[in-house]
């Protein structure tokens, strides 16, 4: 069950992992601002609770202006957290699937973690992690439905519908530069791991966050999806970005081998 290992000359910095897009880590978790032509820019994700000052001082900083909007990949805490202090603060709508409408209005709670899926202790302490319903009230928005749409607010991205790790969950592509965001449809350090997805972070390719992925057939078949993108520039919602002529390649292998890496043993299909 090794990983894919990822050269450590792959790594780029989060403050400029492509033309126009820069990240912030916090604690675990990343989150990422797209700069616009038009000098709007985008906030992608919005991180783990009490982290909104964190995000607002770095926009601040960076882009010296309120985004056009926040875009969520998935309604998971350490995603959005600090969505609606954000988006209350700078007055803006908050985008995301459809499907992940209902833990974002109140409605319902993501499933219980598997606490079967091992690997270290983010999964131990998963069942203390917040499974929603949170409300963002009447500043959610829907994101279209459907793979290869475009969003007003993230010109030159298309939209890929990621699904697997949570129902709604989507990734961003940029085809002029082969640049994508990939949420939590695969990482890039360990997530299980609390050691390396909060410290080391050991660059190579694993699948979603495995506690809390709903649908492991939907999860392969976006990474396939993803691989066949040949995407050079990978920015992911846990782990280090990484970009080179090797990246398509590492990740045609996770795709590939996805169930030996990716799938916990006890949601593997009996032999």
């Amino acid at each position: 069950m090794d990983p894919v290992k990822i050269p450590e000359n792959q790594i780029v910095p989060m403050d400029a992992v492509a033309p126009g897009v820069q990240g912030l880590r916090i604690t675990f978790v990343n989150v990422f601002g797209i700069a616009h032509p038009d000098g709007s820019w985008t906030l992608i994700d919005a991180a783990i609770p009490f982290s909104a000052a964190m995000i607002r001082s770095w926009a601040e900083k960076n882009f010296k202006r309120a985004p056009n909007a926040i875009v969520l990949t998935h309604g998971h805490f350490d995603h959005v957290s600090a969505a609606r202090d954000l988006a209350e603060d700078w007055n803006v709508p908050v985008y995301a699937h459809p499907l992940e409408h209902p833990y974002l209005t109140g409605q319902k709670e993501y499933p219980k973690p598997n606490l079967g899926a091992g690997g270290g202790a983010m999964t131990l302490l998963s069942p203390l992690y917040p499974r929603g319903p949170i409300d963002l009230k009447d500043r959610l928005r829907a994101l279209p439905t459907e793979s290869s749409s475009t969003v007003p607010e993230l010109p030159e991205w298309e939209l890929i519908h990621t699904p697997g790790h949570t129902p709604g969950h989507v990734s961003f592509f940029r085809r002029e530069d082969r640049t994508l965001l990939v949420g939590d449809a695969f990482c890039t350090t360990k997530p299980e791991s609390f050691f390396e997805a909060a410290l080391v972070q050991q660059p190579e390719l694993h699948g979603p966050p495995s506690y809390f992925t709903q649908d492991w057939d939907e999860a392969r078949a976006s990474v396939q999806r993803l691989a066949m993108l040949d995407p050079v520039i990978v920015a992911p919602g846990h782990g280090k970005p990484m970009a080179g002529a090797s990246v398509p390649e590492a990740l045609r292998q996770l795709a590939s081998r996805f169930d030996e890496i990716a799938v916990p043993k006890n949601k593997k299909p009996a032999a």
